[in-house]
């Protein structure tokens, strides 16, 4: 009986995380068949709950209304297109006072486009981090990052000066600049 117990209990734990992977994805394919656009019968009722991440995406172009016209009239043509190219490594941006380095940024950067853009945006990489990275110089060297650089007029003149950047570097397909990691390490 010993014996028969230890081989039923594994199976049983088998057959519970089988069945719970299954209704843990089964909680995905609306999200994927939305992706995609292939919407079936089952997933036409979720597809109504997709405004959600629909009003995400308008947030964003009322958002960016604040930093100008220039550039965005294809937000607007492209709102459900957009892509995302995230940089591979982070920027690092020295603070210096009085020519002794003081403490370093740390930032990673996400460049927001229309999806049409991408291969464009990641053939010119390596310019576009090469303003990304001068724009944050500038913005060390004028005291952007003393204090309180995450109140949100800090927050706002520093994504205004890089969305610039990235614009002049790489063109109006650059329609924002996301700051998704921004950290200060005193030295």
């Amino acid at each position: 009986m010993k014996k028969i117990v230890l081989l039923l209990v594994p199976l049983l734990a088998f057959i519970a995380s089988a069945f719970g992977g299954d209704m843990l994805q089964a909680g995905k394919k609306p999200e994927s068949a939305q992706a995609t656009g292939d919407e079936s019968h089952e997933t036409a009722e979720p597809a109504k709950a997709g405004p959600e991440p629909a009003a995400e995406g308008h947030d964003a172009p009322a958002a960016d209304a604040g930093h100008g016209d220039a550039g965005h009239g294809e937000a607007t043509e492209g709102e459900g297109q957009l892509d995302w190219f995230k940089f591979p490594s982070q920027f690092f941006v020295p603070i210096l006072r009085n020519g002794t380095p003081t403490a370093i940024m740390v930032l990673t950067l996400t460049v927001e486009m229309p999806s049409s853009a991408r291969p464009r945006i990641e053939a010119q990489e390596h310019r576009l981090r090469d303003a990304l990275l001068n724009a944050l110089l500038i913005e060390a060297n004028t005291g952007g990052f003393d204090g309180n650089f995450t109140a949100d007029p800090a927050q706002q003149r520093l994504r205004s000066a890089l969305l610039a950047a990235a614009q002049a570097a790489a063109g109006s397909d650059v329609q924002r600049i996301l700051i998704e990691d921004i950290g200060r390490q005193e030295q």
